[in-house]
């Protein structure tokens, strides 16, 4: 039994609660199940109850009592117990569990994958780091939320391409050459510029690669700093 088997049963609890008169009420939209904080207090949890107060004039406490052993008794839950203000925890039967196990198995790579977004074409932009330093972990962690939304639109059925812009111009790259001209000649860094060892192992690079840089006039230096120090930064980032 997924969450969504679950919400379906308790959604069908409700609506037997209204149509037996034991409660007034309008049925949520959506009926939210969770997984409760603590394992003892069964495999899921849902505040349908609360959902359902206002509307039917009563404590959500009363209607999680009402609507308790409605849930208890469909197939595959094990018991539905009221806790706190008025939440429902669920505990469900073991068979119901494995059910669910043998249905991953049996759908493979399909498992979990529906159509509901088919024909949609989705242009998803995430992360985007300034080539001007390294990724940091907020960074990272945004391309990890980035890819992950991907693949959860792809197996929607979306059509979903992945766009990554590299600013590798304006002036914080100019920022960026000029801190890197400054640490090649071993000078103070630029106020408005950029700090840092990765900056003095950036322009030691530049140096490696083209021996003559500052030897050059300045214009020109700055400009092989700009093209080949984005390029390492670019590199290090992928």
């Amino acid at each position: 039994m997924t969450p969504a088997d679950l919400a379906a049963v308790i959604s069908d609890g409700v609506h037997l609660a209204i149509q037996s008169g034991r409660i007034s009420a309008e049925v949520p939209e959506e009926i939210r199940v969770e997984r409760p904080r603590h394992r003892r207090h069964g495999d899921y949890s849902t505040n349908v109850a609360m959902q359902l107060s206002k509307s039917a004039g009563l404590s959500a406490r009363a209607v999680a009592e009402v609507l308790a052993p409605l849930v208890s008794a469909a197939d595959g839950v094990a018991k539905a117990e009221v806790a706190g203000p008025g939440f429902l925890n669920i505990t469900l039967e073991n068979s119901a569990i494995g059910t669910l196990a043998r249905d991953i198995v049996l759908a493979g790579d399909a498992y979990g994958r529906t159509d509901r977004l088919g024909g949609l074409r989705l242009n998803l932009e995430f992360v985007s780091a300034n080539p001007t330093g390294p990724v940091h972990i907020g960074g990272a962690r945004w391309a990890v939320v980035g890819d992950v939304l991907a693949r959860l639109l792809e197996a929607a059925g979306a059509d979903v391409s992945r766009e990554y812009y590299f600013n590798d111009a304006g002036v914080q790259i100019d920022r960026f050459a000029r801190s890197l001209f400054a640490a090649a000649h071993s000078w103070p860094g630029p106020e408005d510029g950029y700090s840092g060892a990765y900056i003095e192992e950036i322009a030691a690079a530049v140096l490696r690669r083209w021996p003559g840089t500052l030897e050059l006039p300045e214009a020109e230096a700055l400009a092989a700093f700009r093209t080949v120090g984005t390029a390492l930064m670019f590199d290090e980032i992928k």
